[in-house]
């Protein structure tokens, strides 16, 4: 009873944050129905994720999670680019520059983080999270929580009532979204390509961009959304510059609670005590990469 008690308030306070975020981002923006089309986006993105939660307790699975939060990114985006262009300040190049690198994202890592997740059977989180009707489902609302904040910033844009011109601001941006795309494609390929030879089997990786940084596929994500934000701020007004706190939520959610320690935990339980992976953990940044030390 406690653990409901306890999940049932957390997706609770998730709505609430999603919706206070909605009417914030939404202060000058484009309206439907009378509500603001934000909050109609936080409201799919809820609806997605407790749709896919249905199956994937039924059927014991988390291996559909992932690319559906990916999906829920384009789905979203693209409806607020739909809502946009329909509305009296009609397309703009920044709604559709920002609509453009979300889905590029959204589509390269979903099916990738898809396929690494079928290749290894299962994801080791869940593993005893999906047996509990409470805390699946508030994993699949933290989910939708997670689309909806990530991509406010870039929402708030598009469908603001106020336009400006693509200038510097948006190149840097760009730039910016750029280099964090390329940290993190190339991170992961990195990983992949470890992995799969036997001769590495059951070590830590230590070379390429991982000589760098500990998790520099993480740094990437921070990067990119960081220039999203970018992109997105020259059009906010009012409450919209609580849109801000994207690539804020990005850096504390992959810093603070689901990426960075939870991988460094699992690292330290199977690798623990390893001189080598000691010393790698000593001379490596767990985040932002710096030149290596020496030879791990």
């Amino acid at each position: 009873m406690k653990r409901l008690l306890i999940c049932t308030a957390l997706i609770v306070l998730c709505l609430l944050i999603a919706g206070g975020l909605s009417y914030a981002g939404g202060d000058g923006g484009l309206d439907l129905g009378g509500y603001p089309v934000l909050l109609i986006c936080a409201f799919i993105a809820f609806a997605i994720q407790w749709l896919a939660f249905i199956p994937a307790y039924i059927f014991q699975t988390e291996h559909y999670y992932d690319l559906t939060g990916s999906s829920t990114y384009v789905l979203i985006i693209l409806l607020a680019l739909f809502l946009s262009a329909g509305s009296e300040k009609g397309l703009d190049g920044r709604a559709i520059l920002l609509t453009v690198l979300v889905v590029l994202w959204a589509a390269r890592l979903g099916p990738f983080l898809f396929r690494r997740v079928k290749q290894a059977g299962k994801d080791g989180r869940f593993d005893q999270i999906k047996v509990s009707i409470p805390r699946f489902l508030l994993t699949w609302t933290l989910q939708g929580l997670w689309v909806f904040v990530t991509l406010i910033a870039a929402l708030t844009a598009i469908t603001s009532q106020h336009s400006e011109p693509l200038g510097v601001i948006a190149l840097l941006g760009t730039l910016i979204w750029l280099l964090g795309f390329a940290l993190e494609v190339v991170a992961d390929a990195q990983k992949s390509a470890f992995n799969k030879r036997p001769e590495n089997s059951g070590k830590f990786i230590n070379i390429g961009l991982w000589r760098w940084s500990r998790h520099p596929n993480y740094f990437g994500e921070i990067v990119l959304w960081a220039g999203i934000a970018l992109i997105a701020l020259p059009v906010f007004q009012a409450w919209q510059w609580l849109s801000l706190i994207s690539p804020v939520f990005v850096f504390l959610l992959l810093t603070r609670v689901s990426g960075v320690p939870l991988l460094e935990k699992r690292a330290d339980a199977k690798w623990g005590g390893n001189a080598n992976y000691e010393s790698y953990k000593r001379d490596t940044p767990a985040l932002m990469p710096r030149p290596p030390k020496r030879s791990v």
